[in-house]
């Protein structure tokens, strides 16, 4: 099975700590529909910097109240325990995306260049979920296979192999 690949805006501060490692967990306070184990997170990175920056594969989405889920996430949020309020105040449910293998494009896709190649491109408000044709153009403008940095589908490809 083909992991969903979830395009995500995340504040350009907060990309950078993804990929720098000091970040190892999204904040939501509404969860993606569709999103678990195995899918992957394309990441654009919002101003000054916008641009598709890398892929994230998904390691688990957690649901709980903001109180419990700042017990399981505070090592790994890269943000501090006020700004982590702040953004859950008034919410009775947080949503936490772990991820795993932050992957970094050699060079970012900067929007231009979407926008060259993919004329209808608007980075997501919220996420959007990438059709095939859209994974296509986006692992031709990077000039990588998007598709195997998730543990999913090298599971549906052992999966497929004949039985000896």
């Amino acid at each position: 099975m083909s992991p969903n690949i979830l395009l995500l805006s995340i504040h350009h501060k907060y990309a950078r700590m993804i990929f720098g490692g000091d970040k190892q967990v999204e904040f939501r306070r509404v969860r993606p529909r569709y999103l678990n184990e195995g899918d992957l997170i394309l990441v654009y990175a919002t101003s000054p910097e916008q641009a598709l920056v890398g892929v994230l594969e998904v390691e688990k989405v957690v649901e709980m109240p903001p109180k419990k889920l700042w017990e399981i996430v505070k090592d790994k949020a890269g943000i501090s325990y006020e700004c982590f309020q702040k953004y859950y105040e008034n919410s009775q449910t947080g949503f936490a995306i772990f991820f795993k293998k932050p992957f970094s494009f050699d060079s970012p896709i900067k929007l231009e260049q979407l926008r060259e190649e993919w004329s209808d491109f608007r980075p997501p408000q919220c996420y959007h979920y990438l059709k095939d044709k859209e994974i296509n153009l986006v692992q031709s403008i990077a000039k990588c296979d998007i598709l195997s940095r998730s543990e999913k589908l090298k599971v549906y490809q052992t999966e497929l192999l004949p039985q000896s």
